[in-house]
């Protein structure tokens, strides 16, 4: 028997799907070599669907520690705030689930649903809102979790966020289902990131320095004339590609590098891309 796989190249009327069925009543194949079998497709399956088929095998591969939001990204709401503090971040942040914490965000209480408070919404009631009685428990995980096991986790309890803990038990960051699926099928926007589309925009401060979201499709000499600054053009296109290039690699999300007076925290990236930055003046 055959186990190899077979070649892809060229019209013969015979689709992949066929040809995977019948290579597999061989030797098992490789996630390698059924990657390469996608890869070498010509007529079968276009771009997209590439991608996709890459992402379902990559998925049980990839550790939660890649793609987690990292701690310092965290939008995570304190106890001790009041309903029209915890609204107003509601409101801004456009997410739907938020982790509460206590004295510090290693103490997460729980997981706080927008809906389950919003419902207090113009009650005379909102000023007493009983906010540990809403949190949902808190899913824990640790970073070297696989996503496949992830996702079928999330599948079976019905959770949709999970905190992930380092080896020392710290939270190391978060994890939804949305970032989970997006490793399969891409970038999922909704309409809150739809209203973020803009390449430059003003992200708060840290550190008592302004800082931005760029998107790394952003033109350098866009982000130039933006910035009044003079970041080199010619190797690069986009500030997504000069990060990359500074690292020497597809850098990963929470990670952070410094040059021509900037410094670039990946706040978006997949195995694939890099997505979102955020950008602050150093020096």
């Amino acid at each position: 028997m055959n186990d190899k796989p077979p070649s892809t190249s060229g019209a013969g009327g015979t689709g992949l799907i066929a040809r995977l069925k019948r290579a597999f009543k061989g030797d098992p194949w490789s996630r390698e070599e059924i990657q390469d079998l996608i890869h070498q497709s010509e007529t079968d399956i276009n771009a997209e669907e590439k991608s996709m088929l890459s992402g379902v095998l990559e998925v049980s591969e990839t550790q939660v520690r890649e793609v987690m939001v990292p701690r310092s990204q965290m939008v995570v709401i304190d106890i001790e705030k009041d309903f029209d503090e915890i609204l107003a971040m509601i409101l801004e942040s456009g997410h739907s689930r938020f982790p509460v914490i206590g004295e510090d965000r290693d103490e997460v209480l729980g997981i706080l649903l927008a809906k389950d408070l919003l419902r207090y919404f113009g009650s005379d009631k909102s000023a007493d809102v009983p906010l540990r009685k809403l949190l949902r428990p808190a899913v824990v995980i640790p970073e070297s979790k696989r996503l496949n096991a992830l996702l079928k986790e999330f599948r079976d309890s019905h959770n949709h966020m999970a905190i992930v803990v380092d080896e020392y038990g710290g939270v190391a960051g978060l994890l939804t289902i949305e970032d989970v699926l997006e490793e399969i099928v891409g970038d999922i926007d909704d309409e809150h990131d739809q209203e973020e589309a803009a390449f430059i925009r003003a992200d708060g401060d840290r550190g008592g320095k302004p800082c931005f979201a760029v998107r790394a499709l952003t033109r350098i000499e866009d982000f130039n004339e933006f910035f009044e600054c003079d970041l080199s053009e010619d190797d690069y296109d986009t500030i997504g590609g000069l990060v990359m290039h500074e690292l020497g690699r597809l850098p990963r999300r929470g990670e952070k590098v410094a040059f021509g007076g900037f410094e670039f925290a990946v706040v978006k990236a997949d195995k694939r891309r890099v997505d979102a930055l955020q950008v602050q003046r150093i020096g």
